[in-house]
């Protein structure tokens, strides 16, 4: 077990500590806080097995009497899922976590980011460590990845993400669960790795490994780089709208017919609002 930091107590939470923006972050993504009678309650992080040692590190942290405890159980996708449990029953902690931002019972889709100063880096490395991935895909492609309900957090990770790799993304739940299934992919998802899993950092073991490993990819010669995103602005909308062909818009706009296709389809029908006239 790590030995806890004597002087944790004065600093619990923090959040301009990198070690406890990390732990915030996963503690959001990852953690559930119960309630129970006369102000009792318990906040739980239940993990797989070989990751323990990050709530040995949760321990270290937290100047509070708290347990580390493991159990092996059948689940619906493995007969015996060895998991570890880390346990927090203090008041005091619980509420200095729940001002900060955890809320109790369910709360995948209402956590957001800190709204006092914290370690934007560290932050987000912890809520990637718990609900998200990093890795290579089955094509060989290095990856980061995040799965959120949490509207927020989703919006927050393409902003940070964006002035990290330049790379853009538009958050939208997919329609099967409702969730946002976030993905950087080649060069932005090495670059946002290589950012978040610096060395000596608080992250899980194996995915500050995957995070290196990302490093190793090089682009192969024929494989073509996607230009950047073209926004599309109010201007745009309205010449779009005044064209009276598909193909002289995509001319005079220096995009494909089938992009002004798209576009016209969303405006006409309500999914974009429309442009404001000129002057207003």
């Amino acid at each position: 077990m790590a030995e806890q930091d004597p002087s944790a107590r004065v600093r619990f939470m923090d959040l301009e500590d990198p070690r406890y923006a990390y732990m915030f972050g996963f503690l959001q993504a990852d953690g559930h806080m119960a309630a129970g009678t006369r102000l009792k309650g318990t906040l739980t992080v239940e993990i797989n097995a070989r990751d323990i040692q990050i709530l040995r590190e949760f321990q270290a942290l937290t100047p509070y009497n708290t347990s580390v405890t493991e159990r092996t159980r059948s689940t619906n996708f493995s007969e015996s899922h060895h998991s570890a449990t880390w346990t927090l029953c203090a008041l005091e902690a619980r509420t200095t976590l729940n001002q900060l931002g955890l809320p109790y019972g369910k709360k995948s889709k209402k956590i957001t980011p800190p709204r006092v100063s914290f370690s934007r880096r560290d932050y987000v490395r912890g809520v990637i460590d718990a609900d998200g991935s990093v890795g290579f895909t089955g094509q060989g492609l290095p990856f980061v990845s995040l799965t959120t309900s949490s509207t927020a957090v989703g919006a927050y990770l393409c902003h940070y993400a964006k002035k990290i790799t330049g790379a853009e993304r538009r958050i939208k739940r997919n329609t099967r669960d409702g969730v946002y299934n976030i993905l950087y992919t080649k060069e932005a998802a090495i670059q946002l790795a290589e950012h978040l899993y610096f060395p000596g950092c608080l992250a899980l073991e194996r995915k500050r490994s995957a995070a290196a490993s990302l490093a190793s990819w090089v682009r192969p010669a024929g494989m073509k780089v996607r230009p950047p995103r073209k926004p599309w602005t109010a201007e745009a909308d309205r010449i779009l709208l005044a064209a009276p062909t598909l193909a002289q818009a995509a001319a005079e706009l220096g995009r494909s017919q089938s992009s002004c296709q798209v576009r016209r389809w969303r405006l006409v029908n309500g999914i974009e609002p429309s442009p404001p006239p000129h002057g207003l």
